[in-house]
């Protein structure tokens, strides 16, 4: 099940296609909002999925949307799940991280990590993931360290790994589900490429790695061996999936590095 492919930039969109061709039988789904907006259907006719829309953040829906799913998959539990939801109406509105509305702070916080508990809850509850089932979020470095411009996003990263680690237990004493956190390099997708100063960080990780930045296809392959038994014993984990951007302190490229050609490029 693959929560949050928008369209064909998107990270869950690859994961999606990998997936099926990896022989997987898909549902997706997506908030009836960010709907009108991506291309979501396109990708179900493409993979042969059924799409079912839900918001995240109402656990009725979540119910529906598990319900609905295992019978669309014959009854059977589920496999995986892939959470990829984030969203800050801060960061859309350019609001500083000094004068941060925490009405919206709250909505980003729910949408972009409370959500994934919400979502662990129900199919705990449900008993409707499979034993050795996965369950992958997706997240960033800055849950770790400060980049000014993420804002919020970094605390609602945070959470989420939190609620990995912590659901990653029950899960795994119960029926040997695992859960895990993906965190990515930048990637040109359409959420990320909203962030103030995107293409310049872009460019900075990019020279930063020794690998160069992790594409959006790289992490797709990376995920669906998270989601595959070649990992049953990974659980509770925040990996990182960058280059070895995580590790590194300084890179010789960046002396020579020129963040202007960088943005006008």
């Amino acid at each position: 099940m693959i929560f949050g492919a928008l369209d064909e930039h998107s990270i869950a969109w690859k994961i999606a296609e990998k997936a099926a061709a990896q022989g997987a039988k898909l549902t997706l789904t997506n908030a009836p909002v960010a709907m009108r907006f991506g291309e979501i259907y396109k990708l179900g006719e493409q993979l042969g999925a059924e799409v079912i829309p839900a918001d995240a953040t109402e656990v009725g829906e979540m119910e529906d949307l598990f319900a609905k799913s295992m019978e669309i998959f014959g009854g059977k539990k589920i496999d995986f799940v892939l959470h990829s939801i984030g969203m800050s109406l801060n960061v859309r509105k350019k609001k500083e991280y000094t004068d941060l509305n925490y009405e919206w702070m709250m909505k980003s916080l729910d949408v972009s990590a409370i959500s994934f508990h919400k979502m662990m809850q129900v199919l705990y509850k449900m008993d409707a993931m499979s034993d050795w089932g996965s369950i992958v979020g997706l997240s960033y470095i800055a849950a770790q360290r400060t980049f000014p411009d993420y804002s919020e996003m970094a605390e609602a990263k945070a959470l989420l790994e939190s609620f990995a680690r912590s659901f990653g237990y029950h899960f795994g004493v119960r029926n040997k589900v695992r859960v895990n956190t993906i965190s990515q390099s930048p990637t040109v997708t359409t959420a990320g490429s909203g962030v103030k100063g995107f293409a310049e960080f872009f460019s900075y990780a990019d020279k930063m790695s020794p690998l160069g930045n992790a594409s959006a296809e790289t992490c797709a392959d990376y995920c669906i061996s998270l989601f595959s038994d070649l990992t049953r014993m990974v659980t509770m984990q925040n990996l990182f999936h960058d280059g070895g951007f995580s590790n590194m302190g300084m890179s010789p490229a960046i002396l020579d590095w020129n963040p202007g050609a960088a943005k006008a490029e």
